[in-house]
């Protein structure tokens, strides 16, 4: 049954996603398109459960690897810069399935 989910990360990450520039811990920079959200999201949790995510997310297909510490800078949020802190993959079985990634506002 994944593959009738195949290729729909992608395409949803086409039309609801903005580019983001990707400041990696090693220096080297990169833009790719993701999903911000600031507001709080519900995720599926690693047991199934729902987590409720409060702080900043960044959802990026997982063939799109953020590392703790990276840097974001989100198009739709000009001026501001997220660290990466945590991410979570999505419980579809999907070759693409989303990454929610836990931001934390840099000072």
């Amino acid at each position: 049954m994944g593959h009738f989910f195949n290729g729909m990360a992608g395409l949803l990450n086409h039309i609801f996603g903005d580019p983001v520039r990707v400041i990696r811990a090693s220096g080297d920079v990169e833009t790719i398109q993701a999903v911000f959200r600031r507001d709080p999201i519900e995720v599926a949790g690693s047991d199934g459960f729902p987590v409720l995510i409060m702080s900043p997310t960044l959802k990026v297909p997982q063939t799109t690897r953020l590392a703790f510490g990276d840097v974001v800078e989100p198009s739709i949020a000009p001026g501001e810069r997220f660290v990466v802190q945590s991410g979570e993959p999505s419980p579809s079985p999907s070759a693409d399935r989303f990454v929610v990634y836990e931001l934390e506002l840099e000072p």
